[in-house]
């Protein structure tokens, strides 16, 4: 079963959509026990760093989710799922986030480009990850966001794509995997990064 987080932000039964597509159990829930108990947990997001922070706390969410992935369960952030991750975001100066990768998130900086970056774009893949396992040289994917990762182990980037430079589209280390644009929304390419998900083993 894949338990995605409800903390009260962002568009999970869209995510919860794509995975039943699948074939796949899911539970949307925001009780710790569920989300422990669960084989699988996903994170989505939309919004304020800072908001989400509030929110996963005030949901007393912060601690199973260090537990999940401490025990090496395979764990995908998205969008503002993929921000959390880190250690802090200029959105929100001063709110830590829950710094599974060292790094911050910094504002998007493209010269004569629209911020939010908003559509659809080509994925550069930089590192492996299981999540890209099949899919064709270039992958068009949906992004809408105004910020994005800055790790202090570029080994940990797994995708970019190129906004007016490389923009950090995925990252990745071991079980904890995580990606800037929704799959959810980004058609076949994006149902079958889902797959590649359902099938990781822990």
């Amino acid at each position: 079963m894949i338990a995605i987080i409800d903390y009260g932000m962002g568009n999970l039964y869209s995510v919860e959509k794509a995975f039943v597509k699948l074939g796949t159990e899911v539970a949307v829930s925001s009780d710790p026990l569920v989300i422990a108990a669960a084989e699988k947990v996903v994170l989505p997001g939309v919004g304020a760093f800072g908001d989400c922070m509030d929110n996963l706390q005030k949901c007393h969410l912060v601690p199973v989710i260090h537990k999940v992935i401490q025990e090496g369960k395979p764990f995908l952030g998205i969008c503002l799922g993929l921000q959390v991750l880190f250690e802090g975001s200029e959105e929100d100066p001063g709110v830590k986030g829950l710094g599974v990768f060292p790094g911050m998130i910094r504002k998007i900086v493209a010269p004569g480009m629209k911020i939010p970056q908003m559509g659809w774009n080509s994925l550069l893949y930089r590192n492996s990850t299981p999540l890209f396992a099949g899919l064709p040289e270039t992958a068009y994917v949906y992004f809408v966001h105004s910020f994005h990762a800055v790790p202090e182990n570029p080994e940990v980037v797994t995708a970019v794509t190129d906004y007016g430079g490389p923009v950090t589209a995925a990252v990745g280390r071991g079980n904890v995997q995580a990606v800037q644009f929704h799959p959810e929304k980004s058609s076949s390419i994006g149902l079958d990064l889902l797959r590649n998900f359902v099938q990781m083993k822990a």
